[in-house]
């Protein structure tokens, strides 16, 4: 699979949510992401609204789905997206009626497995579950508490070969990485690079950042593209 850059518009304003987008589609973007802010926000509309705008594009809802699957991954396949996001923790059962909405709708699936206990066992269980997909994922909250109480916190490389190697799906590291560790996690074996919360999203608060952002969205862009073809699944 080709590097692709994917950025994260968590935002809850949508017409700064499209602002931001064609800035990074200037940039060399491949993929927009309608994160769980944006949806939380303003539903299926923020989906309907990008897809309008980018009919080419592909578009990732994160939904991250802990129940209702069916139904979640339904409407917002229908409202444009291009992939749904599910939790590992879910049910086995709610992974699979995403699963199977995907393939209804025209959707692919998502599988994050931020917070399981076994990172590796849950990435390949959501592929045997059909995901076609894995983020492996440090959350938010957590490492930001952890650090201010001067306490260790994971971050997505610590573990990301072994997720790389345990599955046969493109997998994705999200979870306070720098620019260097994001656009360099093709080298792991994770093409999918995802550009959001501190790099181009304000951490602290949902909004774009401030600076050059566009400038620094085209240099993760050439840096990611270089590497061309990452080796996933029968090809690693």
């Amino acid at each position: 699979m080709k590097a692709t850059v994917q950025i994260s518009l968590d935002l809850i304003d949508l017409n700064e949510a499209i602002r931001t987008a064609d800035m990074a589609i200037r940039a060399g973007v491949d993929w927009l992401e309608v994160g769980t802010p944006l949806i939380i926000a303003e539903g299926m509309r923020g989906v309907r609204e990008l897809r309008a705008r980018f009919p080419q594009v592909p578009i990732v809802a994160d939904l991250k789905t802990m129940d209702g699957g069916w139904l979640e991954a339904e409407v917002m396949a229908k409202a444009g997206a291009s992939m749904v996001v599910v939790m590992g923790q879910a049910h086995e059962e709610t992974i699979e009626l995403v699963v199977k909405a995907g393939r209804d709708f025209g959707a692919k699936v998502m599988g994050d497995n931020m917070a399981m206990p076994d990172p590796i066992a849950g990435a390949k269980r959501m592929e045997d579950l059909g995901c076609d997909y894995i983020i492996h994922h440090i959350g938010f909250d957590m490492r930001t508490l952890r650090r201010s109480r001067g306490q260790h916190a994971d971050t997505p490389l610590d573990r990301l070969s072994e997720v790389v190697t345990a599955v046969s799906v493109p997998v994705q590291a999200v979870g306070g990485l720098t620019l260097e560790q994001a656009t360099d996690t093709p080298r792991y074996g994770a093409p999918l690079v995802v550009v959001g919360a501190p790099l181009a999203i304000d951490p602290n608060a949902f909004r774009t950042a401030q600076g050059d952002v566009e400038a620094m969205l085209r240099l993760i862009c050439e840096k990611v593209h270089a590497f061309g073809d990452v080796k996933v699944g029968k090809d690693k």
